[in-house]
């Protein structure tokens, strides 16, 4: 258990889309580290395979669809009965929607699903956990939104991930604003190449802009998750406000 949360009690967050990739690294880092987690997301299995990462730790597995209202009102009450407070939601649920399919041919119910589950998701869990940080004592709390690399610059073939992505830094920024007088930090982590099964086919062959397809490296998942750890621990007088992690000669910055 780490020094840095002995000293008094546990922290609680919440992470959604904690049975894989980025998630279940953040799970894991943060239980590792003493937190009291709830391990959010679609599938129980994936879930409790995530709290079997942390043996000893307190981790709570709420199946949750962040799209429906009603199961993000049960993952927060499920969390105030628990635990009595909420310190930390990191905001991660997301998809990429289909692959390599034309604007004009992408159909609607794709399109909606991808804003159902990157922004409105979103949005019904930022709001749970401000009333949640909002009513409690002492008050206060952080949400750290996980956004992308694609939330400043898209992929081809990729308008809706792009598009909420997009908005979700306008989120962000909002309610940044909003909980100061709450004592509600809110930042986001824009997140390029991890290695997960999510970016698996960055390493075989990604479309690029110009129309070809190349291989594009990665980083590691734990490096992204000790930087979400670190902007979480920052007492609540300090806020990462943004922050971008990316494989470091991923083609992004000067255009590769």
């Amino acid at each position: 258990m780490d020094a840095n949360l002995t000293s008094g009690p546990p922290k609680i967050a919440i992470v959604t889309g904690a049975g894989s990739g980025i998630g279940r690294a953040v799970s894991v880092e943060l239980l590792r580290a003493g937190w009291s987690v709830a391990l959010a997301g679609r599938h129980a299995e994936t879930l409790e395979a995530t709290a079997a990462l942390a043996p000893g730790s307190t981790g709570l597995v709420v199946r949750t669809d962040v799209s429906n209202p009603q199961n993000v009102a049960a993952l927060f009450d499920a969390v105030r009965d628990r635990f009595g407070r909420l310190d930390l939601l990191f905001n991660n649920a997301g998809t990429f929607g289909p692959g390599g399919v034309p604007f004009e041919e992408l159909p609607y119910d794709a399109w909606r699903h991808v804003v159902d589950t990157n922004l409105n998701g979103a949005f019904l869990c930022a709001q749970g956990a401000y009333r949640q940080m909002k009513e409690q004592d002492p008050q206060g709390g952080r949400i750290i939104n996980n956004g992308s690399v694609s939330a400043h610059t898209p992929r081809p073939l990729s308008a809706p991930y792009t598009a909420t992505k997009h908005a979700l830094t306008g989120l962000t920024k909002s309610l940044s604003l909003d909980g100061r007088a709450y004592g509600i930090a809110v930042g986001q982590i824009d997140i390029g190449n991890a290695a997960t099964d999510m970016t698996a086919r960055m390493r075989t062959g990604a479309l690029q802009a110009n129309g070809e397809t190349a291989p594009e490296p990665v980083m590691d998942v734990a490096d992204v998750a000790r930087t979400v750890r670190h902007m979480a621990e920052l007492p609540l007088e300090a806020n990462v406000q943004f922050a971008t992690v990316l494989a470091t000669a991923m083609p992004y910055v000067g255009r590769g």
